[in-house]
């Protein structure tokens, strides 16, 4: 029977409140930490954001963030918030300061809510802000003012001091900060703010060279040629080509990693496109010049207009209230910078146009055999028991479409215990026959002539680019065995090769299964190591029962259940600190060679030596 529907129905809440019943509406996602998106890093990422725009002002060349556990501390030194009003910038929706574009001009906070959120947030919050010789000091609890300070002298230099610590009760109780994105969103920070020294606990982060220094980092393997690396007032890019498959970008506005892209990106898109096609004097391909590109783009805008708080996607269409379109001035500059570049640097112009007509040949070669594989496909898909499709996907206008995922296993044994026990609304299941070929050295005509790859290529639906990703999550799952860690790499290697952005854009990751069971009559834990299972013995007794998990086939709908719920583990893939994708892939992928042999023989260890250790 419905609820009835009367005045009592209606309730107004105080935006602290609302900000705890729906901080997805500040934060995006909520998630523990293990996601580089997850909201913990967003509060981070809104608390260094106004230390970078009192930087852009001219206020301060140094930022110093410390993690302690699950404690934040961002200190900056610009001009410190107003005294008089540092509890309402902290604790009170729309207010601040930027809403002045002669105080704060072209700043990625417009909105008066980034510090607010933090603070609502945190089941502790601290923020001092010094002004010329004087200092003043709040305290919140869960966005409750719990202390106020009387303001008072100090010696200390001018700035802002923020201290916050997510609330768990939001958070999980499992949730916690990872250096590596941490580190990530500093290095952002430094390319795009040359003069500005961020310090990680005490570690310094500063780039002299801006995008060029990202995409050096970025690149994992030889550029076909030198960066070309291009800047004028609010705009900066960096391009080069390499020998990848697909398109891989880095863009911002204002100094914020927009990971979705936006207008920007698509005008610098169709810019680069239009540039080379004058420059040759052909029209080529669109698919043909951006294949393997690698770039970073940068702009600077008044008044932003993303297009959800956690500013990811920019969808402002104008640089300012009487400036050009963005489209406008991102092609613009290209038309100039660009084409004088390409005259100035013949030996880039020609191994850039030897590329596109490479890649010309070779989707004409492709075209008549992905006719064949699609018709394959069809016949395939009619009865193909290979993917347990669920219902919402990453391409939908669903509210749970981030929480779309693929799981990857191997044979039908895991598939079937996994498919039993998944949410049909957001899970997928692939299963593979066993397993997959080898590509490296392979060309993309493998995925067309490999039935398996050409399935997985469909079910994700990445032929064209990943517009159109079917699953937020591809999840790797395969045994914690020596066929299961050879099934992994092998998968890996595939997308490493023929869809980078996939690793890139943090869309891949690896389910972490448990190893032991460990029980009694009144109480079951998973173990995923040693020392786990050494601790459940611990707190259950020596005499629990411990059964090994050889392969995930053996794990019962019921209890894998707990594995890919709310309790999941995950290990993102990245290509943090891989400087060469292709000397690794060489390495372990390619033949048998002297230096992988030696390798093997070096770290061989037999089972007497392992009993010893």
């Amino acid at each position: 029977m419905a609820a009835n529907y009367t005045e009592d129905s209606i309730k107004t809440l105080s935006p602290l409140e609302h900000i705890r019943l729906r901080p997805g509406m500040y934060i995006g996602r909520l998630g523990n930490g293990n996601n580089a998106e997850d909201g913990i890093y967003v509060l981070l990422k809104e608390t260094v954001d106004n230390c970078i725009d009192e930087f852009t002002m001219g206020f301060g060349k140094k930022v110093e963030i410390y993690l302690d556990e699950r404690t934040i501390t961002v200190r900056d030194y610009g001009r410190g918030i107003p005294l008089g009003k540092l509890i309402d910038c902290v604790s009170i929706i729309n207010t601040g300061a930027k809403y002045d574009s002669e105080t704060f001009q072209k700043s990625v906070g417009l909105n008066g809510v980034g510090q607010k959120a933090v603070n609502a947030l945190s089941v502790s919050f601290r923020a001092q802000a010094v002004r010329d010789g004087q200092v003043k000091l709040v305290e919140f609890a869960q966005g409750k003012l719990v202390k106020d300070h009387k303001i008072a002298a100090s010696t200390e230099k001018n700035g802002t001091l923020i201290e916050f610590t997510p609330d768990e009760a939001l958070f999980g109780k499992d949730f916690k900060f990872r250096p590596e994105f941490i580190e990530e969103m500093l290095w952002n920070y430094a390319y795009l703010n040359r003069g500005l020294t961020l310090y990680f606990n005490g570690k310094p982060y500063k780039s002299d060279a801006g995008l060029k220094d990202l995409l050096e980092k970025k690149l994992t393997g030889e550029p076909l040629y030198p960066m070309a690396h291009l800047e004028a007032e609010d705009i900066e890019v960096a391009i080069t080509h390499g020998a990848h498959y697909g398109e891989e970008y880095y863009s911002f506005v204002n100094g914020q990693h927009t990971t979705m892209g936006g207008t920007h990106l698509a005008a610098f898109r169709e810019g680069f496109v239009a540039t080379i096609r004058n420059f040759f004097n052909k029209q080529y391909d669109a698919a043909d010049i951006r294949q393997s590109i690698v770039a970073a783009v940068s702009i600077r805008v008044q008044e932003p207009v993303f297009e959800s708080q956690t500013k990811t996607k920019l969808g402002s269409n104008e640089v300012g209230p009487k400036g050009p379109t963005v489209r406008q001035f991102v092609s613009g500059f290209l038309t100039r910078e660009l084409d004088n570049w390409l005259h100035r640097n013949p030996e880039a112009a020609d191994a850039l146009k030897r590329k596109i007509e490479a890649s010309e040949r070779e989707r004409k070669e492709l075209s008549g055999i992905r006719s064949l594989a699609r018709e394959r496909a069809k016949k395939a898909s009619l009865h193909n028991k290979k993917l347990r499709d669920c219902r919402v996907h990453l391409d939908t206008k669903d509210k749970r479409a981030e929480q779309s995922t693929l799981f990857i296993v191997e044979g039908d044994s895991a598939a079937g215990s996994l498919t039993a026990c998944r949410d049909v609304q957001t899970q997928a299941v692939f299963a593979l026959k066993g397993k997959p070929l080898n590509t490296y050295g392979l060309t993309k005509k493998v995925i067309y002539e490999n039935e398996e790859f050409h399935l997985l290529q469909s079910a994700l639906n990445i032929e064209d680019g990943l517009d159109n990703l079917r699953y937020n999550r591809v999840i790797i799952a395969t045994d914690a065995d020596v066929d299961g860690m050879h099934i992994r790499l092998l998968l890996l290697s595939f997308f490493l090769k023929f869809f980078p952005e996939l690793i890139t854009n943090g869309h891949i990751h690896i389910l972490e299964t448990p190893l032991f069971r460990v029980r009694t009559k009144k109480q079951t834990i998973y173990c995923y190591s040693e020392a786990e299972k050494q601790a459940a013995l611990h707190k259950l007794g020596q005499n629990a029962e411990i059964t090994r998990f050889k392969g995930l086939g053996e794990v019962s709908p019921s209890e894998f259940k707990d594995f890919i719920g709310d309790n999941i583990r995950l290990q993102p893939i990245s290509l943090k600190n891989l400087h060469s994708s292709d000397d690794l892939l060489a390495f372990f992928m390619g033949k048998n060679t002297p230096d992988r042999q030696a390798f093997i023989i070096d770290n061989l260890r037999v089972e007497k030596d392992l009993v010893e250790a």
